[in-house]
């Protein structure tokens, strides 16, 4: 039967579509401003010119995607006074002065340093310099503090009480350190920096597939690996953490999440898979192990799990979502850990730069890091369901009195801008990523010098680098060569 959409369900979708955009942006830029600040830290201490190479190269990368995360981020913000004003006007007064702090202590900091980093190599002292890319890092880390700060106590919100139907914060430690947020920032930081990893190490693939071997496509493909190597693993571990957190604050969410209806007594199956159907109350086509649910979600071989029945279908999340999103989550997150372990196999016995088959694995794997982010992200949102204040405020009375009308415009305008302006900003960067970080010799920003002794017609020898590559790589097709040169 066909239902039209609502202006309730166009302004969830609107946020959605908006938040989608903007979140892959912030996190590639978290992670590469630590990766900068420890390039350009290698570049101080040994003096390796490909170290400032590779600083330079991914500084243009970082300038494009914190440049698109800070429009994205803007529209958002008007987003709450026109879409959500029932939320601004209930809970503005922890949510506002959350989101003033994040602007005041980290755009601030980014945004007072960041044209030094970009621009300021040959003005300021290499040590200012250093210090201005820290502040820059370090900014990025404050900002993911205080945005995490604000959505972690719309998930498990506590410090406040209600006045006249407004919040009123009452304890802003409460507010802030709020039991899920040690997790979620965690969770999200880690995230952030394996988000950059797999598109560095992406990048480092495509060039040792193209036949580059110099020392700033190896140290970059080997220092991602190497990050993997440590993050992936233990992100596994937090996210273990945080869904204990989530099991004890939003039990419905994780019932949802593992399509448990029924609160099974002695212990509770795993669902590896299965079509959860809202309307019957169950998990079609299930493929269970039993007592795993247990062990993983309460460390306990007979622990009990509330199912969703135990919850007014009212405030039940949509399962088959959060199924789903999760699952994807999960599987694309061991992909990552056998990536880094298969890296770390390959470096022992000496072949980590010759094996194209990994490269490939590497290359097809540098786009999972956004996916797994927009699925988590959904599963975290969409688990919240139907609270936009978890327990507090539903989120139908957050929404505007706004039209189907206004709100469907309004979503087509942005459909239409956002892909014309970041669908530019994802194609220049990609093509920033294609060209690659100097080769060696090379002065990036800085045209080549004439040979003297060459003769005005005489053709110019090949470069080193590729000469000595050149029985690695296929013949340069034309397109190659012009962007090579």
């Amino acid at each position: 039967m066909h239902t039209s959409l609502s202006a309730f369900d166009l302004a969830r979708l609107q946020f959605a579509f908006t938040v989608s955009f903007h979140i892959v942006f912030p996190a590639l830029s978290i992670g590469l401003a630590s990766f900068i600040a420890v390039l350009e830290a290698c570049w101080l201490k040994t003096r390796q010119p490909f170290y400032k190479d590779l600083c330079l190269f991914w500084s243009k990368v970082f300038a494009v995607a914190f440049g698109m995360g800070v429009v994205s981020g803007v529209v958002m913000s008007y987003e709450f006074g026109t879409n959500w004003s029932g939320f601004s006007s209930f809970a503005g007064p922890v949510t506002g002065p959350l989101l003033m702090y994040e602007v005041m202590t980290a755009f601030f900091l980014e945004a007072g340093f960041l044209g030094i980093m970009l621009f300021g190599w040959n003005r300021v002292s290499p040590r200012a310099h250093f210090g201005a890319t820290l502040m820059v890092a370090v900014g990025t880390l404050i900002s993911t503090f205080w945005i995490l700060a604000s959505n972690s106590w719309m998930q498990t919100p506590q410090g406040f009480e209600i006045v006249n139907g407004h919040v009123v914060p009452t304890d802003w430690f409460k507010i802030i350190f709020n039991p899920s947020f040690p997790y979620r920032l965690a969770h999200m930081a880690i995230a952030a920096f394996i988000v950059a990893a797999l598109v560095v190490a992406a990048s480092g693939a495509w060039h040792l597939l193209k036949g580059r071997r110099d020392p700033a496509i190896k140290k970059m493909f080997s220092m991602a690996l190497g990050l993997l190597l440590v993050l992936a693993p233990v992100q596994a571990f937090v996210g273990d953490a945080h869904g204990l957190n989530t099991r004890e604050h939003q039990p419905a969410k994780i019932a949802a999440i593992e399509g448990i209806w029924d609160t099974e007594q002695g212990g509770t199956a795993l669902n590896l898979f299965g079509i959860p159907d809202m309307q019957a109350e169950t998990t079609r086509y299930a493929v269970s192990v039993p007592h795993l649910g247990s062990l993983i979600l309460t460390h306990s071989w007979d622990g009990q799990i509330k199912g969703l029945k135990s919850f007014p279908a009212d405030e039940r999340p949509n399962s088959p979502l959060l199924f789903w999103s999760f699952r994807v989550m999960v599987g694309l997150g061991l992909l990552m850990i056998l990536l880094a372990v298969t890296g770390w196999v390959l470096r022992r016995r000496g072949t980590l730069y010759e094996s194209r088959g990994f490269q490939r694995f590497a290359l097809a794997m540098g786009p999972t890091g956004f996916a797994t982010l927009l699925a988590s992200w959904v599963t975290t949102e969409a688990g919240r369901q139907p609270w936009v204040v978890y327990g507090v405020m539903r989120t139908a009375q957050a929404v505007s009195p706004l039209t189907t009308q206004q709100v469907g415009v309004s979503l087509m305008a942005f459909v239409v801008v956002y892909f014309l302006v970041f669908g530019t900003g994802i194609y220049y960067m990609l093509k920033l990523l294609r060209k690659g970080p100097a080769l060696p010799g090379e002065t990036p920003r800085e045209p080549r010098q004439p040979d003297p002794q060459r003769q005005p017609h005489e053709p110019r020898m090949a470069h080193p680098a590729l000469a000595a590559n050149q029985t690695a790589r296929r013949p340069m097709s034309a397109a190659d060569q012009l962007i090579d040169a």
